[in-house]
């Protein structure tokens, strides 16, 4: 008769848990985490290099017994600082990077406690095989409603008012960190690695209704340095297409303010010559020197008719599929009610056009 070890969980057993503990050091946590997880690492960053190279160049029996007298302090500290008040009935489950020591010595002590603690089955390796499978098979579920527009038309602004009205929006940009542009880049924030975008898009989805609606940006293959997955590109080729119509003078206005933070900043310079290769050398000196001289709202013109705009047109006609049908939305309004306004027009027309529920 085959034993069952009754100290490990599985991916669909996470939300029965009443904590998620992550035992990796903050490095790998940074990385990518099982979204809502703690970080309670058994070794920091700088103990598991120095017991990884025990373990290599010592012998393994030199490296567990540094390794079991750090593990042990670390597991007391978190106990002792964030546990302690739990009742006897507390559940939490414990992950490491395979299941392994690391959250077995966790899952370990915090038995021996008395509380009824699990380890996950195979280990934060199990959940980025999870994402992955789920990211294949998910967003075909779902109908996307497309929103698309030249720079400055203020698509993420719509998104957000969706999303304040209640409307199910996948704001991929957001989640990305990055205005999706060569210049989209934000200040101080650094983009999240690639594995952490996915896990963020897939918590995402998982909280819609199949049955709604989702709203989303259209997007080309990259955000930045990040890449879309395969099934979210296609959801977007085939889905509903709305396009936003906002005249060229009104995008400079807009861009104005949504850019004042990158305008007015000591890298404008440096990022006009990413432009180099497209705009050519003489066209990026005289914007420069239009910095120079505060001449910005002549530079935010310039640079959506002779660049921003040029490459939108060949990237829609890229992106959009055969199926897509456009639908149009003006507006001569930029302000915050104008967005508001323009996504209640929009999530109407699409209610009437879907025939699916708003909400």
């Amino acid at each position: 008769m085959t034993s069952v070890n009754h100290t490990f969980a599985d991916i669909e057993q996470l939300a029965t848990f009443d904590a998620v503990i992550d035992a990796r050091s903050p490095g790998e946590y940074a990385l990518d985490h099982i979204p809502g997880a703690i970080n309670c690492p058994v070794l920091n960053d700088e103990e598991r290099i120095r017991v990884g190279t025990m373990y290599k160049q010592v012998s393994p029996f030199e490296a567990r017994k540094v390794g079991a007298v750090l593990v042990a302090r670390n597991v007391a500290t978190h106990v002792d600082s964030l546990f302690a008040a739990h009742p006897k009935s507390w559940r939490p489950l414990v992950y490491c990077w395979r299941g392994g020591q690391r959250s077995g010595s966790f899952t370990h002590i915090l038995n021996e406690v008395g509380w009824t603690a699990r380890r996950l089955s195979g280990g934060y390796k199990s959940w980025r095989h999870h994402v992955l499978e789920e990211l294949v098979r998910l967003p075909a579920q779902f109908r996307f409603q497309v929103l698309a527009g030249p720079t400055g038309s203020g698509k993420t602004k719509v998104l957000e008012a969706l999303q304040a009205q209640g409307h199910q929006v996948l704001n991929l940009e957001a989640l990305a960190a990055h205005k999706g542009s060569v210049l989209g880049g934000l200040p101080d924030q650094a983009q999240p690695s690639q594995k952490m975008f996915e896990t963020q898009i897939l918590h995402t989805l998982s909280s819609f209704d199949p049955g709604r609606p989702v709203y989303v940006e259209a997007e080309s293959k990259r955000i930045g340095l990040l890449r879309l997955p395969d099934s979210i590109y296609q959801g977007i080729q085939q889905g509903q297409w709305w396009g936003l119509d906002v005249p060229v003078g009104l995008r400079v206005q807009f861009l104005l303010q949504d850019y004042a933070y990158f305008l007015h900043s000591d890298t404008l310079l440096e990022q006009l010559d990413r432009l180099v290769p497209t705009c050519g050398r003489a066209q990026v000196d005289q914007w420069k020197e239009w910095v120079a001289a505060s001449r910005y709202a002549e530079l935010v013109e310039d640079l959506l008719v002779k660049h921003y705009d040029r490459y939108y047109d060949r990237s829609m006609r890229q992106l959009q599929s055969g199926e897509a049908r456009d639908f149009l939305l003006s507006t001569d309004d930029v302000s915050d009610t104008g967005f508001i306004d323009l996504a209640s027009r929009l999530a109407l027309r699409a209610q009437l056009t879907t025939g699916a529920p708003a909400r």
